[in-house]
């Protein structure tokens, strides 16, 4: 029988020194392996929280954890074809955002925006171990009932904005 740990994905059971050149991740029924390649992955805080409407609902959740990294730097394997994409034109920024996700078992794998054509942005509920995210986008967004992620930069809507409170 396997551990309470190994059964609900502690990530605190992964040293993130075990990921000084990148990690792997698979959707929930293994049809789908993303592999980020970058040895900076845990050097310093990466990615962001977003609480937009759209991210909420493709995560399932209040918000979504997310990478924003080069498409040169991850690699997906797709042998099955399980991986389908969702034209999501109800954008912010009025460009197409494509939702990818795993068409056997649902899992959200990252989003490819009409915006920055040379970047994914990976959703990193998949993988063992989730880099300190450097900032929130859509912070105006948030439940009146969540917390605050302190030392984060907060971005009342789009990384890069006017930043909460300012």
């Amino acid at each position: 029988m396997s551990s309470p740990s190994a059964l609900t994905g502690n990530p605190n059971t992964h040293d993130p020194s075990t990921f000084a050149t990148g990690m792997s991740a698979t959707c929930l029924c293994g049809s789908i392996r993303v592999t980020i390649n970058d040895s900076d992955l845990f050097t310093k805080p990466r990615g962001h929280i977003c609480h937009c409407s759209n991210c909420r609902a493709a995560s399932g959740s209040y918000a979504s954890s997310n990478l924003a990294i080069s498409a040169s730097q991850v690699a997906v394997s797709d042998p099955s074809h399980k991986l389908k994409k969702y034209k999501d034109r109800a954008t912010g920024s009025g460009k197409v955002v494509e939702r990818c996700f795993c068409s056997e078992c649902g899992n959200p794998i990252m989003s490819i925006a009409e915006i920055f054509p040379d970047m994914v942005i990976l959703k990193m509920g998949i993988f063992p171990r989730i880099p300190k995210p450097e900032c929130e986008s859509f912070a105006l967004h948030r439940h009146e009932w969540q917390g605050k992620h302190e030392g984060l930069v907060q971005y009342e809507i789009v990384r890069g904005g006017k930043k909460l409170g300012e």
